[in-house]
């Protein structure tokens, strides 16, 4: 009896091993089959070795090796001016780092628009393109938007002051004084000594620093000189291009300019006269003078 009893034993531990076996290997079949599924299903992603901050960067430090790292980006999402080689961001050695220009986060690519070139300070030449002039305006807290101007701001630029000539003098704009948009677009690149576009408290600023053309800046020189100058800031997505502009008092008010009517010349008439005794008589002839 003990001997059927053991047999037994071992017939049901035997069976209950071989399912545990079996249950085992499908559950590992299965794993197998729903990760190479996986693997299937996830797209493939290309990517490119890129430099992003190790650290919080602001206006002013100097970016050096020990501030950035390599790290994987998708090829398809690479923003603009990016920096994937060593040579490429240190193109004059390590020893001669970048300038910071504006605010980087942690992990955040390093891209060329935020940094100078190797070796530039983070001035306002650093943020003049080929062709630009930098040119400073007075301003006071009415011209300047109340100091909420920043660097990197776009501003139109009108002109207010008197034309000379008696035609404009006429009743109702005895000064002649007129108001010209000038300018528009113009992009702010400093205010006061202040190039930091990341200002955070609004500055009553004295003068502003645009960048312009040559011509631009002969253009606001001498509309300076003459006149005073006002600033209106544009939108931040404002892509609109503003109209020849230029109000006097007369469209100011509505008022009608009063017109001068030419009256036509007389023409001429010359004459002789001939007495014939008591009577005279006129002839006409041609005008000589």
């Amino acid at each position: 009896m003990r001997v059927v009893f053991g047999l037994v034993l071992m017939f049901g531990l035997g069976l209950a091993g071989f399912a545990v076996y079996m249950a085992k290997s499908y559950i590992e079949g299965y794993q197998a089959q729903l990760e190479e599924e996986r693997k299937q299903r996830a797209p493939n992603i290309e990517t490119v070795d890129i430099y992003v901050a190790t650290r919080a960067l602001k206006y002013g430090e100097p970016l050096g090796p020990e501030a950035v790292r390599l790290t994987a980006f998708p090829k398809d999402s690479l923003p603009e001016g990016v920096f994937t080689k060593s040579e490429q961001l240190f193109s004059k050695g390590e020893a001669v780092p970048r300038t910071v220009l504006r605010g980087i986060e942690t992990n955040e690519a390093i891209l060329a628009v935020k940094v100078t070139e190797p070796g530039e300070e983070a001035g306002i030449t650093s943020q003049l393109k080929r062709g630009e002039r930098a040119f400073a305006i007075k301003v006071d807290v009415t011209s300047g938007v109340s100091g909420f101007l920043r660097p990197g701001d776009r501003v139109d630029v009108y002109w207010t002051g008197s034309v000379g000539g008696n035609n404009l003098r006429t009743e109702g704009n005895s000064t002649g004084e007129v108001t010209k948009l000038i300018d528009t677009g113009v992009r702010l690149i400093a205010i006061d000594q202040v190039a930091n576009t990341e200002m955070a408290e609004a500055v009553i600023a004295r003068t502003v620093t645009v960048a312009a053309s040559p011509q631009q800046v002969a253009a606001l020189a001498q509309a300076q000189s003459t006149g005073r100058l006002s600033l209106s800031l544009v939108g931040a997505m404002d892509d609109s291009v503003s109209e020849e502009i230029e109000i006097d008092q007369h469209r100011l008010l509505g008022i009608a300019a009063n017109t001068v009517i030419e009256q036509a010349p007389t023409p001429e008439t010359c004459t002789i006269r001939t007495r014939r005794g008591a009577e005279v008589i006129v002839t006409p002839i041609p005008c000589t003078n």
